[in-house]
C-alpha cells in the first residue's frame, strides 16, 4: 500500500502475554494490518531479552504475568533512553481504577481491558503506530 510519501514502512508489535490463547487472539486481530508484523513472548523477562535484539514500534503488554509483572516491565522500558519512546499499551483483565492509575504511573501510553474488542485494538494500534512514524520523521530538538 503506497501513501503520498511512498511505500508504507513495516512496523513491529511486541506482544507480551503469558496466556497462549490471549496472545494468539491479539496476533490474529493484528493480522488485519498488512504493514504490521508481530513478535510474541510469554513474560516480562523474555520481553527484556527480546528488546535487546529488536526495537519494536509498539508493545502490547499483559499486566499479570509470572517472573515480572507488566507494571515492572513497562517501568523498565520507560526508564531506558533507548526504549522510552516505544508506545506501551497495557492489556489486562484488571479493571480497578487504581490499576489504570498504576499503569499510567509506570509510563503506559494506553490501557485496554480484556476481553479486548477487535475494533478498539485495531484503532488504537493504528493511531499509536502512525504517531510513532510521525515522531520518527521529525528532527530531534535539543532538550532545554
Amino acid at each position: 500500500m503506497d501513501s503520498a510519501d511512498g511505500p508504507r514502512e513495516s512496523s513491529t508489535v511486541l506482544i507480551v502475554e503469558d496466556d497462549f490463547m490471549a496472545a494468539e487472539l491479539l496476533r490474529a486481530f493484528l493480522e488485519e494490518l498488512p504493514d504490521v508484523r508481530t513478535v510474541t513472548v510469554a513474560d516480562g523477562r523474555q520481553a527484556v531479552e527480546t528488546l535487546s535484539r529488536i526495537h519494536p514500534d509498539l508493545i502490547l503488554l499483559d499486566v499479570m504475568m509470572p517472573r515480572m509483572s507488566g507494571f515492572e516491565f513497562c517501568s523498565r522500558v520507560k526508564e531506558d533512553p533507548a526504549t522510552r519512546d516505544i508506545p506501551v499499551v497495557m492489556v489486562t483483565a484488571l479493571n480497578a481504577d487504581a490499576d489504570y492509575e498504576l499503569a499510567l504511573q509506570c509510563g503506559a501510553d494506553d490501557f485496554l481491558r480484556k476481553p479486548v474488542s477487535r475494533a478498539e485494538l485495531i484503532t488504537r494500534v493504528r493511531s499509536l503506530l502512525e504517531l510513532r512514524r510521525l515522531r520518527k520523521r521529525q528532527p530531534r530538538r535539543p532538550r532545554e
